[in-house]
């Protein structure tokens, strides 16, 4: 037998992954058709650039925590009950393999869906920051290793039924209070300094920032920075391969 190393086995474990949730209609469903129609939602009912230039980051911000957190931990959580999971332990497969090759599936997908976000934006007049491109980018790929790690976390030590609930609720709690939906710009003083330190005020300010005023957003890189070190610390800790 050839032996593998750990890039192999990411590779192979992420190409599976993803050919899983490309044939998973309600993945397509809250990953594409959503954020279209919430960035037709929240683009139109500014009827200016203005209002689109609000409404990508936000969007971009919603489509990573539901692809990368509440959809892979839910999906995650119901493949350790049915005991998918269970063979993958039998496999060469390491805890950090497995979270690396959902990271890099996860992206893909979410790349994909921010690709379809970014093009109907600039179709409704959305102009972007030129200057803030790369650091957009760097937010986006930390927040995505940052939800998917507490995503593992989550189904990791969590009976399915659990994680579903938590996790919807966690989503929707995340937008409603966590910086997405309200920026903490427009939140008091001393509250604001608080909410900046959650990944989805991080992600959310980091894309803003980014998009809307070319600055480099140093606060939340370094928030979601250690969001993610210290969620990969906990899930290569926490995760079981079956309940």
């Amino acid at each position: 037998m050839t032996p593998t190393t750990p890039a192999t086995r990411m590779r192979a474990h992420a190409r599976w992954e993803l050919r899983l949730l490309l044939r998973n209609g309600e993945q397509l469903l809250l990953m594409f058709i959503v954020p279209v129609l919430l960035l037709f939602a929240l683009g139109l009912s500014g009827l200016s650039t203005k209002g689109i230039n609000a409404a990508v980051p936000t969007v971009l911000a919603v489509s990573i925590m539901a692809t990368c957190f509440t959809s892979l931990a839910i999906g995650t959580g119901f493949e350790r009950r049915s005991g998918a999971l269970r063979y993958l332990g039998t496999t060469p497969l390491t805890r950090l393999d497995l979270i690396s090759g959902k990271f890099l599936a996860t992206g893909a997908l979410t790349a994909m869906s921010a690709a379809v976000v970014v093009a109907l934006g600039l179709a409704m007049s959305w102009h972007p920051a030129l200057s803030g491109l790369l650091s957009a980018a760097l937010v986006a790929v930390l927040a995505a290793a940052a939800w998917v790690s507490w995503a593992m976390v989550l189904a990791g030590i969590l009976r399915a039924e659990a994680v579903l609930a938590i996790a919807n609720g966690l989503f929707l709690l995340f937008i409603a209070f966590g910086g997405v939906a309200v920026a903490t710009s427009q939140m008091p003083g001393p509250v604001a300094a608080v909410i900046d330190l959650l990944p989805s005020a991080a992600l959310a300010n980091g894309l803003r920032t980014s998009l809307e005023t070319g600055a480099f957003p140093t606060l939340a890189v370094i928030v979601l920075a250690a969001w993610t070190v210290v969620g990969v610390v906990l899930a290569r800790r926490t995760f079981r391969w079956e309940p």
